[in-house]
């Protein structure tokens, strides 16, 4: 059977168009008719060149993935799509939606309103078996596309204006670097219109990438997967942690914040009497205390009934907070969690697949990253 790349997979398309002769100006219209009229067939973009709808029909699909189910949360606003890709395999992606108006900014109501925020998946499955997490314990299978990429922020527009997008599904983004970087340089562009600043990676920490990251993608916000303030525990949770060195790592993370002249979100999840005691707070402190960042204490999701992990007190979480805030004056939040039901939530995007006795009853394991781990 002859496989189509996804009409949004960039470099594909441009060279093909390039080896024709047709100007590749026409991409971004073939992307606008798609997105506007998401049942067409190719054959259907008006205003293109003739020798163009004979190479789009031969090589190219609208979609390569399809939308295989929707869970709707009780929350009312975490929604999770389980994405078939052409290959079989599956993905998750998680929309969430927040009201701006809820709380406070300067002791001032916010402004605004309602606002979604995709999570996308990267790869199918993922290397660094963070032990946390329930995607690591999929082990890897496959990188995705540029065009499967942007495909999850196509099947989401179509269900809800999405206004950012976080890199912390399935996968880790910088091990799947040109296929992001691409995807990401689509989405930034027409039709799409995302502001660079409104995207978000988040990654373990893969240092050389992290080092050609801004060069290439400007303006980016950068989330790091500390969960741990000192080498040796990260080791323990976090088995990629004895290739990307802590030390090295916050070297890479220095350079980028001066390149960068931006804030870096660090997203440290909240495992009981692992690394939320008060010393790992002023750890943490002393760590962070030269860089300007987001703390992001995330309370950890058990993946099932066996986790060897337990969640940390609603109080540790608050004295870690304290400590951090008023002892090193770092700007910490504590992430909401969402979608718990619909395992939608932080560390537990895994995809149990639906076998012919279950048929369409997809079991799914409890969540992926509501912002990636």
């Amino acid at each position: 059977m002859a496989t189509y790349r996804s009409v949004f997979d960039a470099a594909e398309l441009r060279a093909q168009l390039n080896d024709a002769g047709i100007n590749t100006k026409f991409m971004a219209s073939i992307w606008k008719y798609v997105l506007q009229n998401p049942g067409c067939e190719l054959d259907e973009i008006p205003d293109l060149p003739s020798s163009a709808y004979r190479l789009l029909r031969t090589k190219f699909k609208p979609f390569t993935s399809t939308v295989h189910s929707v869970f709707h949360s009780t929350d009312g606003v975490t929604i999770k799509l389980l994405i078939k890709l052409q290959n079989g395999a599956f993905v998750e992606a998680v929309i969430m939606t927040y009201d701006t108006r809820l709380g406070k900014y300067g002791g001032k109501p916010r402004l605004g309103g309602p606002r979604s925020t995709l999570c996308i998946s990267s790869q199918v499955g993922c290397k660094m078996g963070c032990k946390f997490c329930a995607t690591g314990t999929m082990g890897f299978k496959n990188n995705l596309t540029s065009g499967e990429i942007v495909e999850q922020l196509v099947h989401a527009s179509l269900l809800t204006n999405i206004r950012n997008v976080v890199f912390m599904g399935m996968g880790e983004p910088l091990n799947n670097y040109t296929a992001l970087v691409e995807a990401i340089r689509v989405m930034t562009g027409s039709p799409f219109q995302l502001s660079p600043k409104r995207i978000t990676v988040s990654t373990v920490g893969i240092i050389h990438a992290i080092n050609k990251l801004h060069s290439d993608l400007p303006g980016l916000s950068l989330a790091v997967s500390l969960h741990a303030p000192v080498q040796e525990i990260r080791c323990q949770i976090m088995p990629s942690a004895r290739a990307f060195p802590l030390e090295k790592l916050m070297t890479a993370l220095k350079t980028y914040q001066k390149n960068s002249q931006q804030k870096i979100f660090i997203e440290y999840i909240m495992l009981d009497g692992m690394n939320d005691e008060q010393q790992h707070a002023h750890q943490l402190g002393k760590l962070l205390e030269t860089f300007q960042v987001v703390v992001n204490l995330i309370p950890f999701n058990p993946i099932g009934s066996s986790s060897q992990f337990r969640t940390s007190s609603d109080q540790k979480v608050s004295d870690f907070q304290k400590i951090l805030r008023g002892t090193y004056n770092i700007r910490t939040t504590v992430r909401k969690q969402m979608g718990q039901d619909i395992s939608g939530a932080c560390g537990q995007l895994v995809v149990n697949l639906p076998d012919k006795r279950t048929r369409e009853n997809t079991s799914l394991l409890t969540d992926i990253e509501d912002l990636r781990i």
